[in-house]
């Protein structure tokens, strides 16, 4: 049942943001303070899910990634080497306010999402390469995005990247180091956690994307004209150069796929959360409309790829 659900997790994404789009009030909430804290519920939201894909994680796996380091290095390579010039480069292009294009730049810069596993399962592409994938630019995120995203921002607008690298931090490595103790030391007690942790996961994304929508919608509306396809050719451009990168290595399909997920699926609701803290809400809607955009194509090509293998088999 739980399988079913993260499993249309596009169309959750698509009425959360339909939703908040006629009824803001009912989920910009999710962008204010946990009621008699401090905490704000986007990082904690945030921390949530990496304390759950840690706690999916063991020493072994690491061990894992050098069973396949070739095509482990060459996915992350391509994450960090793609999607940064291909964000900056369509932030150039298009006439944007310069917050949009910052969030462009920034999203482009965040590590893979988790979803993208979900989406490369259902694409039948290789599912442990993904999980591989997701797991080593994420934790490499914790400096690359912040250093990418100055050096590709820095015409449009200066900041210091270590508040960032402490953001990082907080919200991805220290909720991941915690869910990989927790399963080390409790790895069979945590089972019904795991089962529901995907679950929430998808839950969090879809209010972090529907509250800044919700939020920033008449910035949208003024803007919708090179907004909407300037966010979506960042995605296009993502998937179509991550399939051609392993294309070019003389990859098999199923990773050629893995690839292309990988590269043209963010994590937006970091990048949503970054954008917020370090920048304005305003940098923050790029993401926001980055989530709902890459699990529509991702869906879609998992839906013809899966048909494909069928075919094959």
């Amino acid at each position: 049942m739980v399988s079913r659900v993260v499993n249309l997790f596009w169309l959750w994404t698509l009425l959360g943001t339909a939703w908040s789009w006629f009824f803001p009030a009912h989920f910009t909430w999710f962008l204010n303070a946990i009621p008699g804290t401090e905490l704000k519920w986007i990082p904690v939201g945030l921390g949530v899910i990496m304390l759950g894909m840690g706690m999916t994680l063991t020493f072994r796996d690491f061990r894992e990634v050098l069973k396949m380091p070739k095509w482990v290095a060459l996915g992350v390579g391509a994450q960090f080497l793609i999607m940064p010039l291909i964000g900056w480069s369509v932030a150039t292009l298009f006439a944007l306010p310069d917050q949009f294009k910052l969030g462009i730049i920034l999203v482009s810069c965040c590590p893979g999402g988790t979803a993208s596993n979900v989406v490369t399962y259902l694409a039948k592409g290789n599912l442990a390469l993904s999980v591989m994938m997701t797991m080593c630019s994420t934790l490499l995120a914790i400096g690359l995005t912040p250093f990418l995203t100055k050096v590709y921002a820095s015409a449009v607008f200066e900041f210091e990247a270590i508040p960032m690298v402490i953001s990082m931090v907080m919200i991805v490595l220290l909720p991941i180091l915690m869910g990989l103790i927790l399963n080390s030391v409790a790895g069979e007690k945590l089972a019904r956690i795991k089962e529901v942790s995907p679950l929430i996961s998808v839950l969090v994304i879809v209010l972090i994307v529907a509250a800044v929508v919700g939020a920033t919608k008449s910035s949208i509306l003024s803007h919708w004209k090179t907004l909407l396809p300037a966010v979506f050719l960042v995605h296009a451009a993502g998937f179509s150069m991550g399939y051609l990168w392993g294309w070019l290595f003389k990859l098999n399909a199923k990773e050629c796929r893995t690839f292309s997920i990988e590269v043209g699926m963010q994590n937006s609701g970091l990048g949503s959360q970054l954008a917020k803290t370090h920048f304005t809400l305003l940098a923050a809607a790029p993401c926001a409309i980055s989530a709902f955009y890459h699990c529509m194509i991702g869906s879609l090509l998992a839906s013809i790829w899966r048909r494909r293998s069928s075919k094959d088999h």
